[in-house]
Parts: structure tokens; C-alpha cells; sequence
């Protein structure tokens, strides 16, 4: 069965439309319009290298002109000290993981490969991920921090800071976002007259 392929432009046109609300409306386009983005909790350095893991766990070779920023959300949150509504409870609060964990992962790059992330290349990269996903990865810090947690935690916070962009609802074909007046056709194979046709 052929995957589905919806035109390029069908969910940003949607915002356009009495079909997306308002607020939803400012905040895709604010996703869409994003400006280059300064670390306001990570150190620079370390900014830099979860943008370099970010960009190894959801490459976008396709979007070389506009990918989907995903290191600014998380440094952005921590910054402003809101939780991303659940934590395990063998991981410290957030903040705290997030500095160990990735920390951590240069301690990964340096044991493998003795050179930081950032400047491995992407098998080396992914090789020291896959490390880290593995739950045992060398280094001190994974001796208190649980790696698979702290892998599993990044992952999913990372999947849905790419899932909530504009472009990535595209596609998929997602157009959820616009649910005004209602969704009406909920049957199998029935579709509302908005949605995207593949």
C-alpha cells in the first residue's frame, strides 16, 4: 500500500481558514515563523550539542531551507522551569537531568571515539545514541543517571516538540488543528471537506 502524500502547502493553508481558531491559529504560525533562537538555560556548548543529538534522532534532509527547531523548546522550557508533565521518578527533576544527560553523552563521544558529539560523524553520532539507548553506556555519569530513562524522557519530549510544528503535521497529513465548527465525518474512510486528500 503506496504511503500517503498530501500537497505541500494543505495544513499551513488550513491556518488560514475559519476552520483553526485563533489562539491555535498565533501558535503555529509563531512555530512557523520562529526567530533565530540564543540559549537562555544551556550553556552554549551545550546547546549546540543538543541540537547536534536533536538533528541525529529526527534528521530532515528534506527541509534543508526551513527544518523543524527542536533544541530551542526544551532549552526554552527549562529555562522557564515548567515541567513537561511527567518525569520518571528514578530521573531528578528536569533541569537536572537534562544538564547530567547531556553531559553525559559527551562523556559517551569522548570514551568511544575520544572527540566531543559535535564534531563525530553522523555514524559516530548515532553510534554513541545508540549507546545511550542501549541503557549502559560508558562514563561516570551513567553510574547515577539512568540512561534509558533519561533517553526515553529526551525522546519523547523531542517527538512531540517536532509533532506540534506546522511542517511536520504536513506530513503526515494531520489537520486536527482545525477543528471548527466540529469534526463531523468520524466513520472509516469519511472525510471532512478541509482535510488534506493524499
Amino acid at each position: 500500500m503506496p504511503v500517503p502524500v498530501y500537497p505541500s502547502g494543505t495544513v499551513r493553508a488550513l491556518l488560514g481558514t475559519e476552520h483553526v481558531s485563533e489562539a491555535t491559529r498565533a501558535a503555529l504560525q509563531a512555530r512557523l515563523q520562529a526567530p533565530a533562537y540564543e540559549p537562555q538555560f544551556l550553556a552554549p556548548e551545550t546547546f549546540a550539542l543538543l541540537e547536534a543529538v536533536a538533528a541525529r534522532l529526527f534528521p530532515q534532509p528534506d527541509r534543508l531551507e526551513q527544518s523543524i527547531p527542536l533544541a530551542p523548546a526544551v532549552d526554552q522550557r527549562l529555562a522557564e522551569g515548567r515541567a513537561d508533565g511527567w518525569r520518571y521518578d528514578a530521573l531528578p527533576p528536569d533541569r537536572e537531568a537534562y544538564r547530567l544527560g547531556l553531559g553525559g553523552i559527551q562523556e559517551i563521544a569522548q570514551s568511544r571515539f575520544q572527540a566531543d558529539f559535535t564534531t563525530l560523524s553522523p555514524a559516530q553520532q548515532d553510534a554513541a545514541l545508540q549507546l545511550l539507548a542501549n541503557g549502559n553506556p560508558p562514563g561516570t555519569t551513567w553510574q547515577t543517571l539512568d540512561a534509558g530513562r533519561f533517553f526515553e524522557e529526551l525522546m519523547a519530549e523531542l517527538t512531540e516538540t517536532y509533532y506540534a510544528h506546522p511542517l511536520a503535521q504536513e506530513e503526515i497529513g494531520y489537520a486536527g488543528m482545525a477543528d471548527l465548527p466540529t469534526w463531523t465525518r468520524i466513520g472509516l474512510d469519511e472525510r471532512e471537506p478541509r482535510e488534506p486528500v493524499s
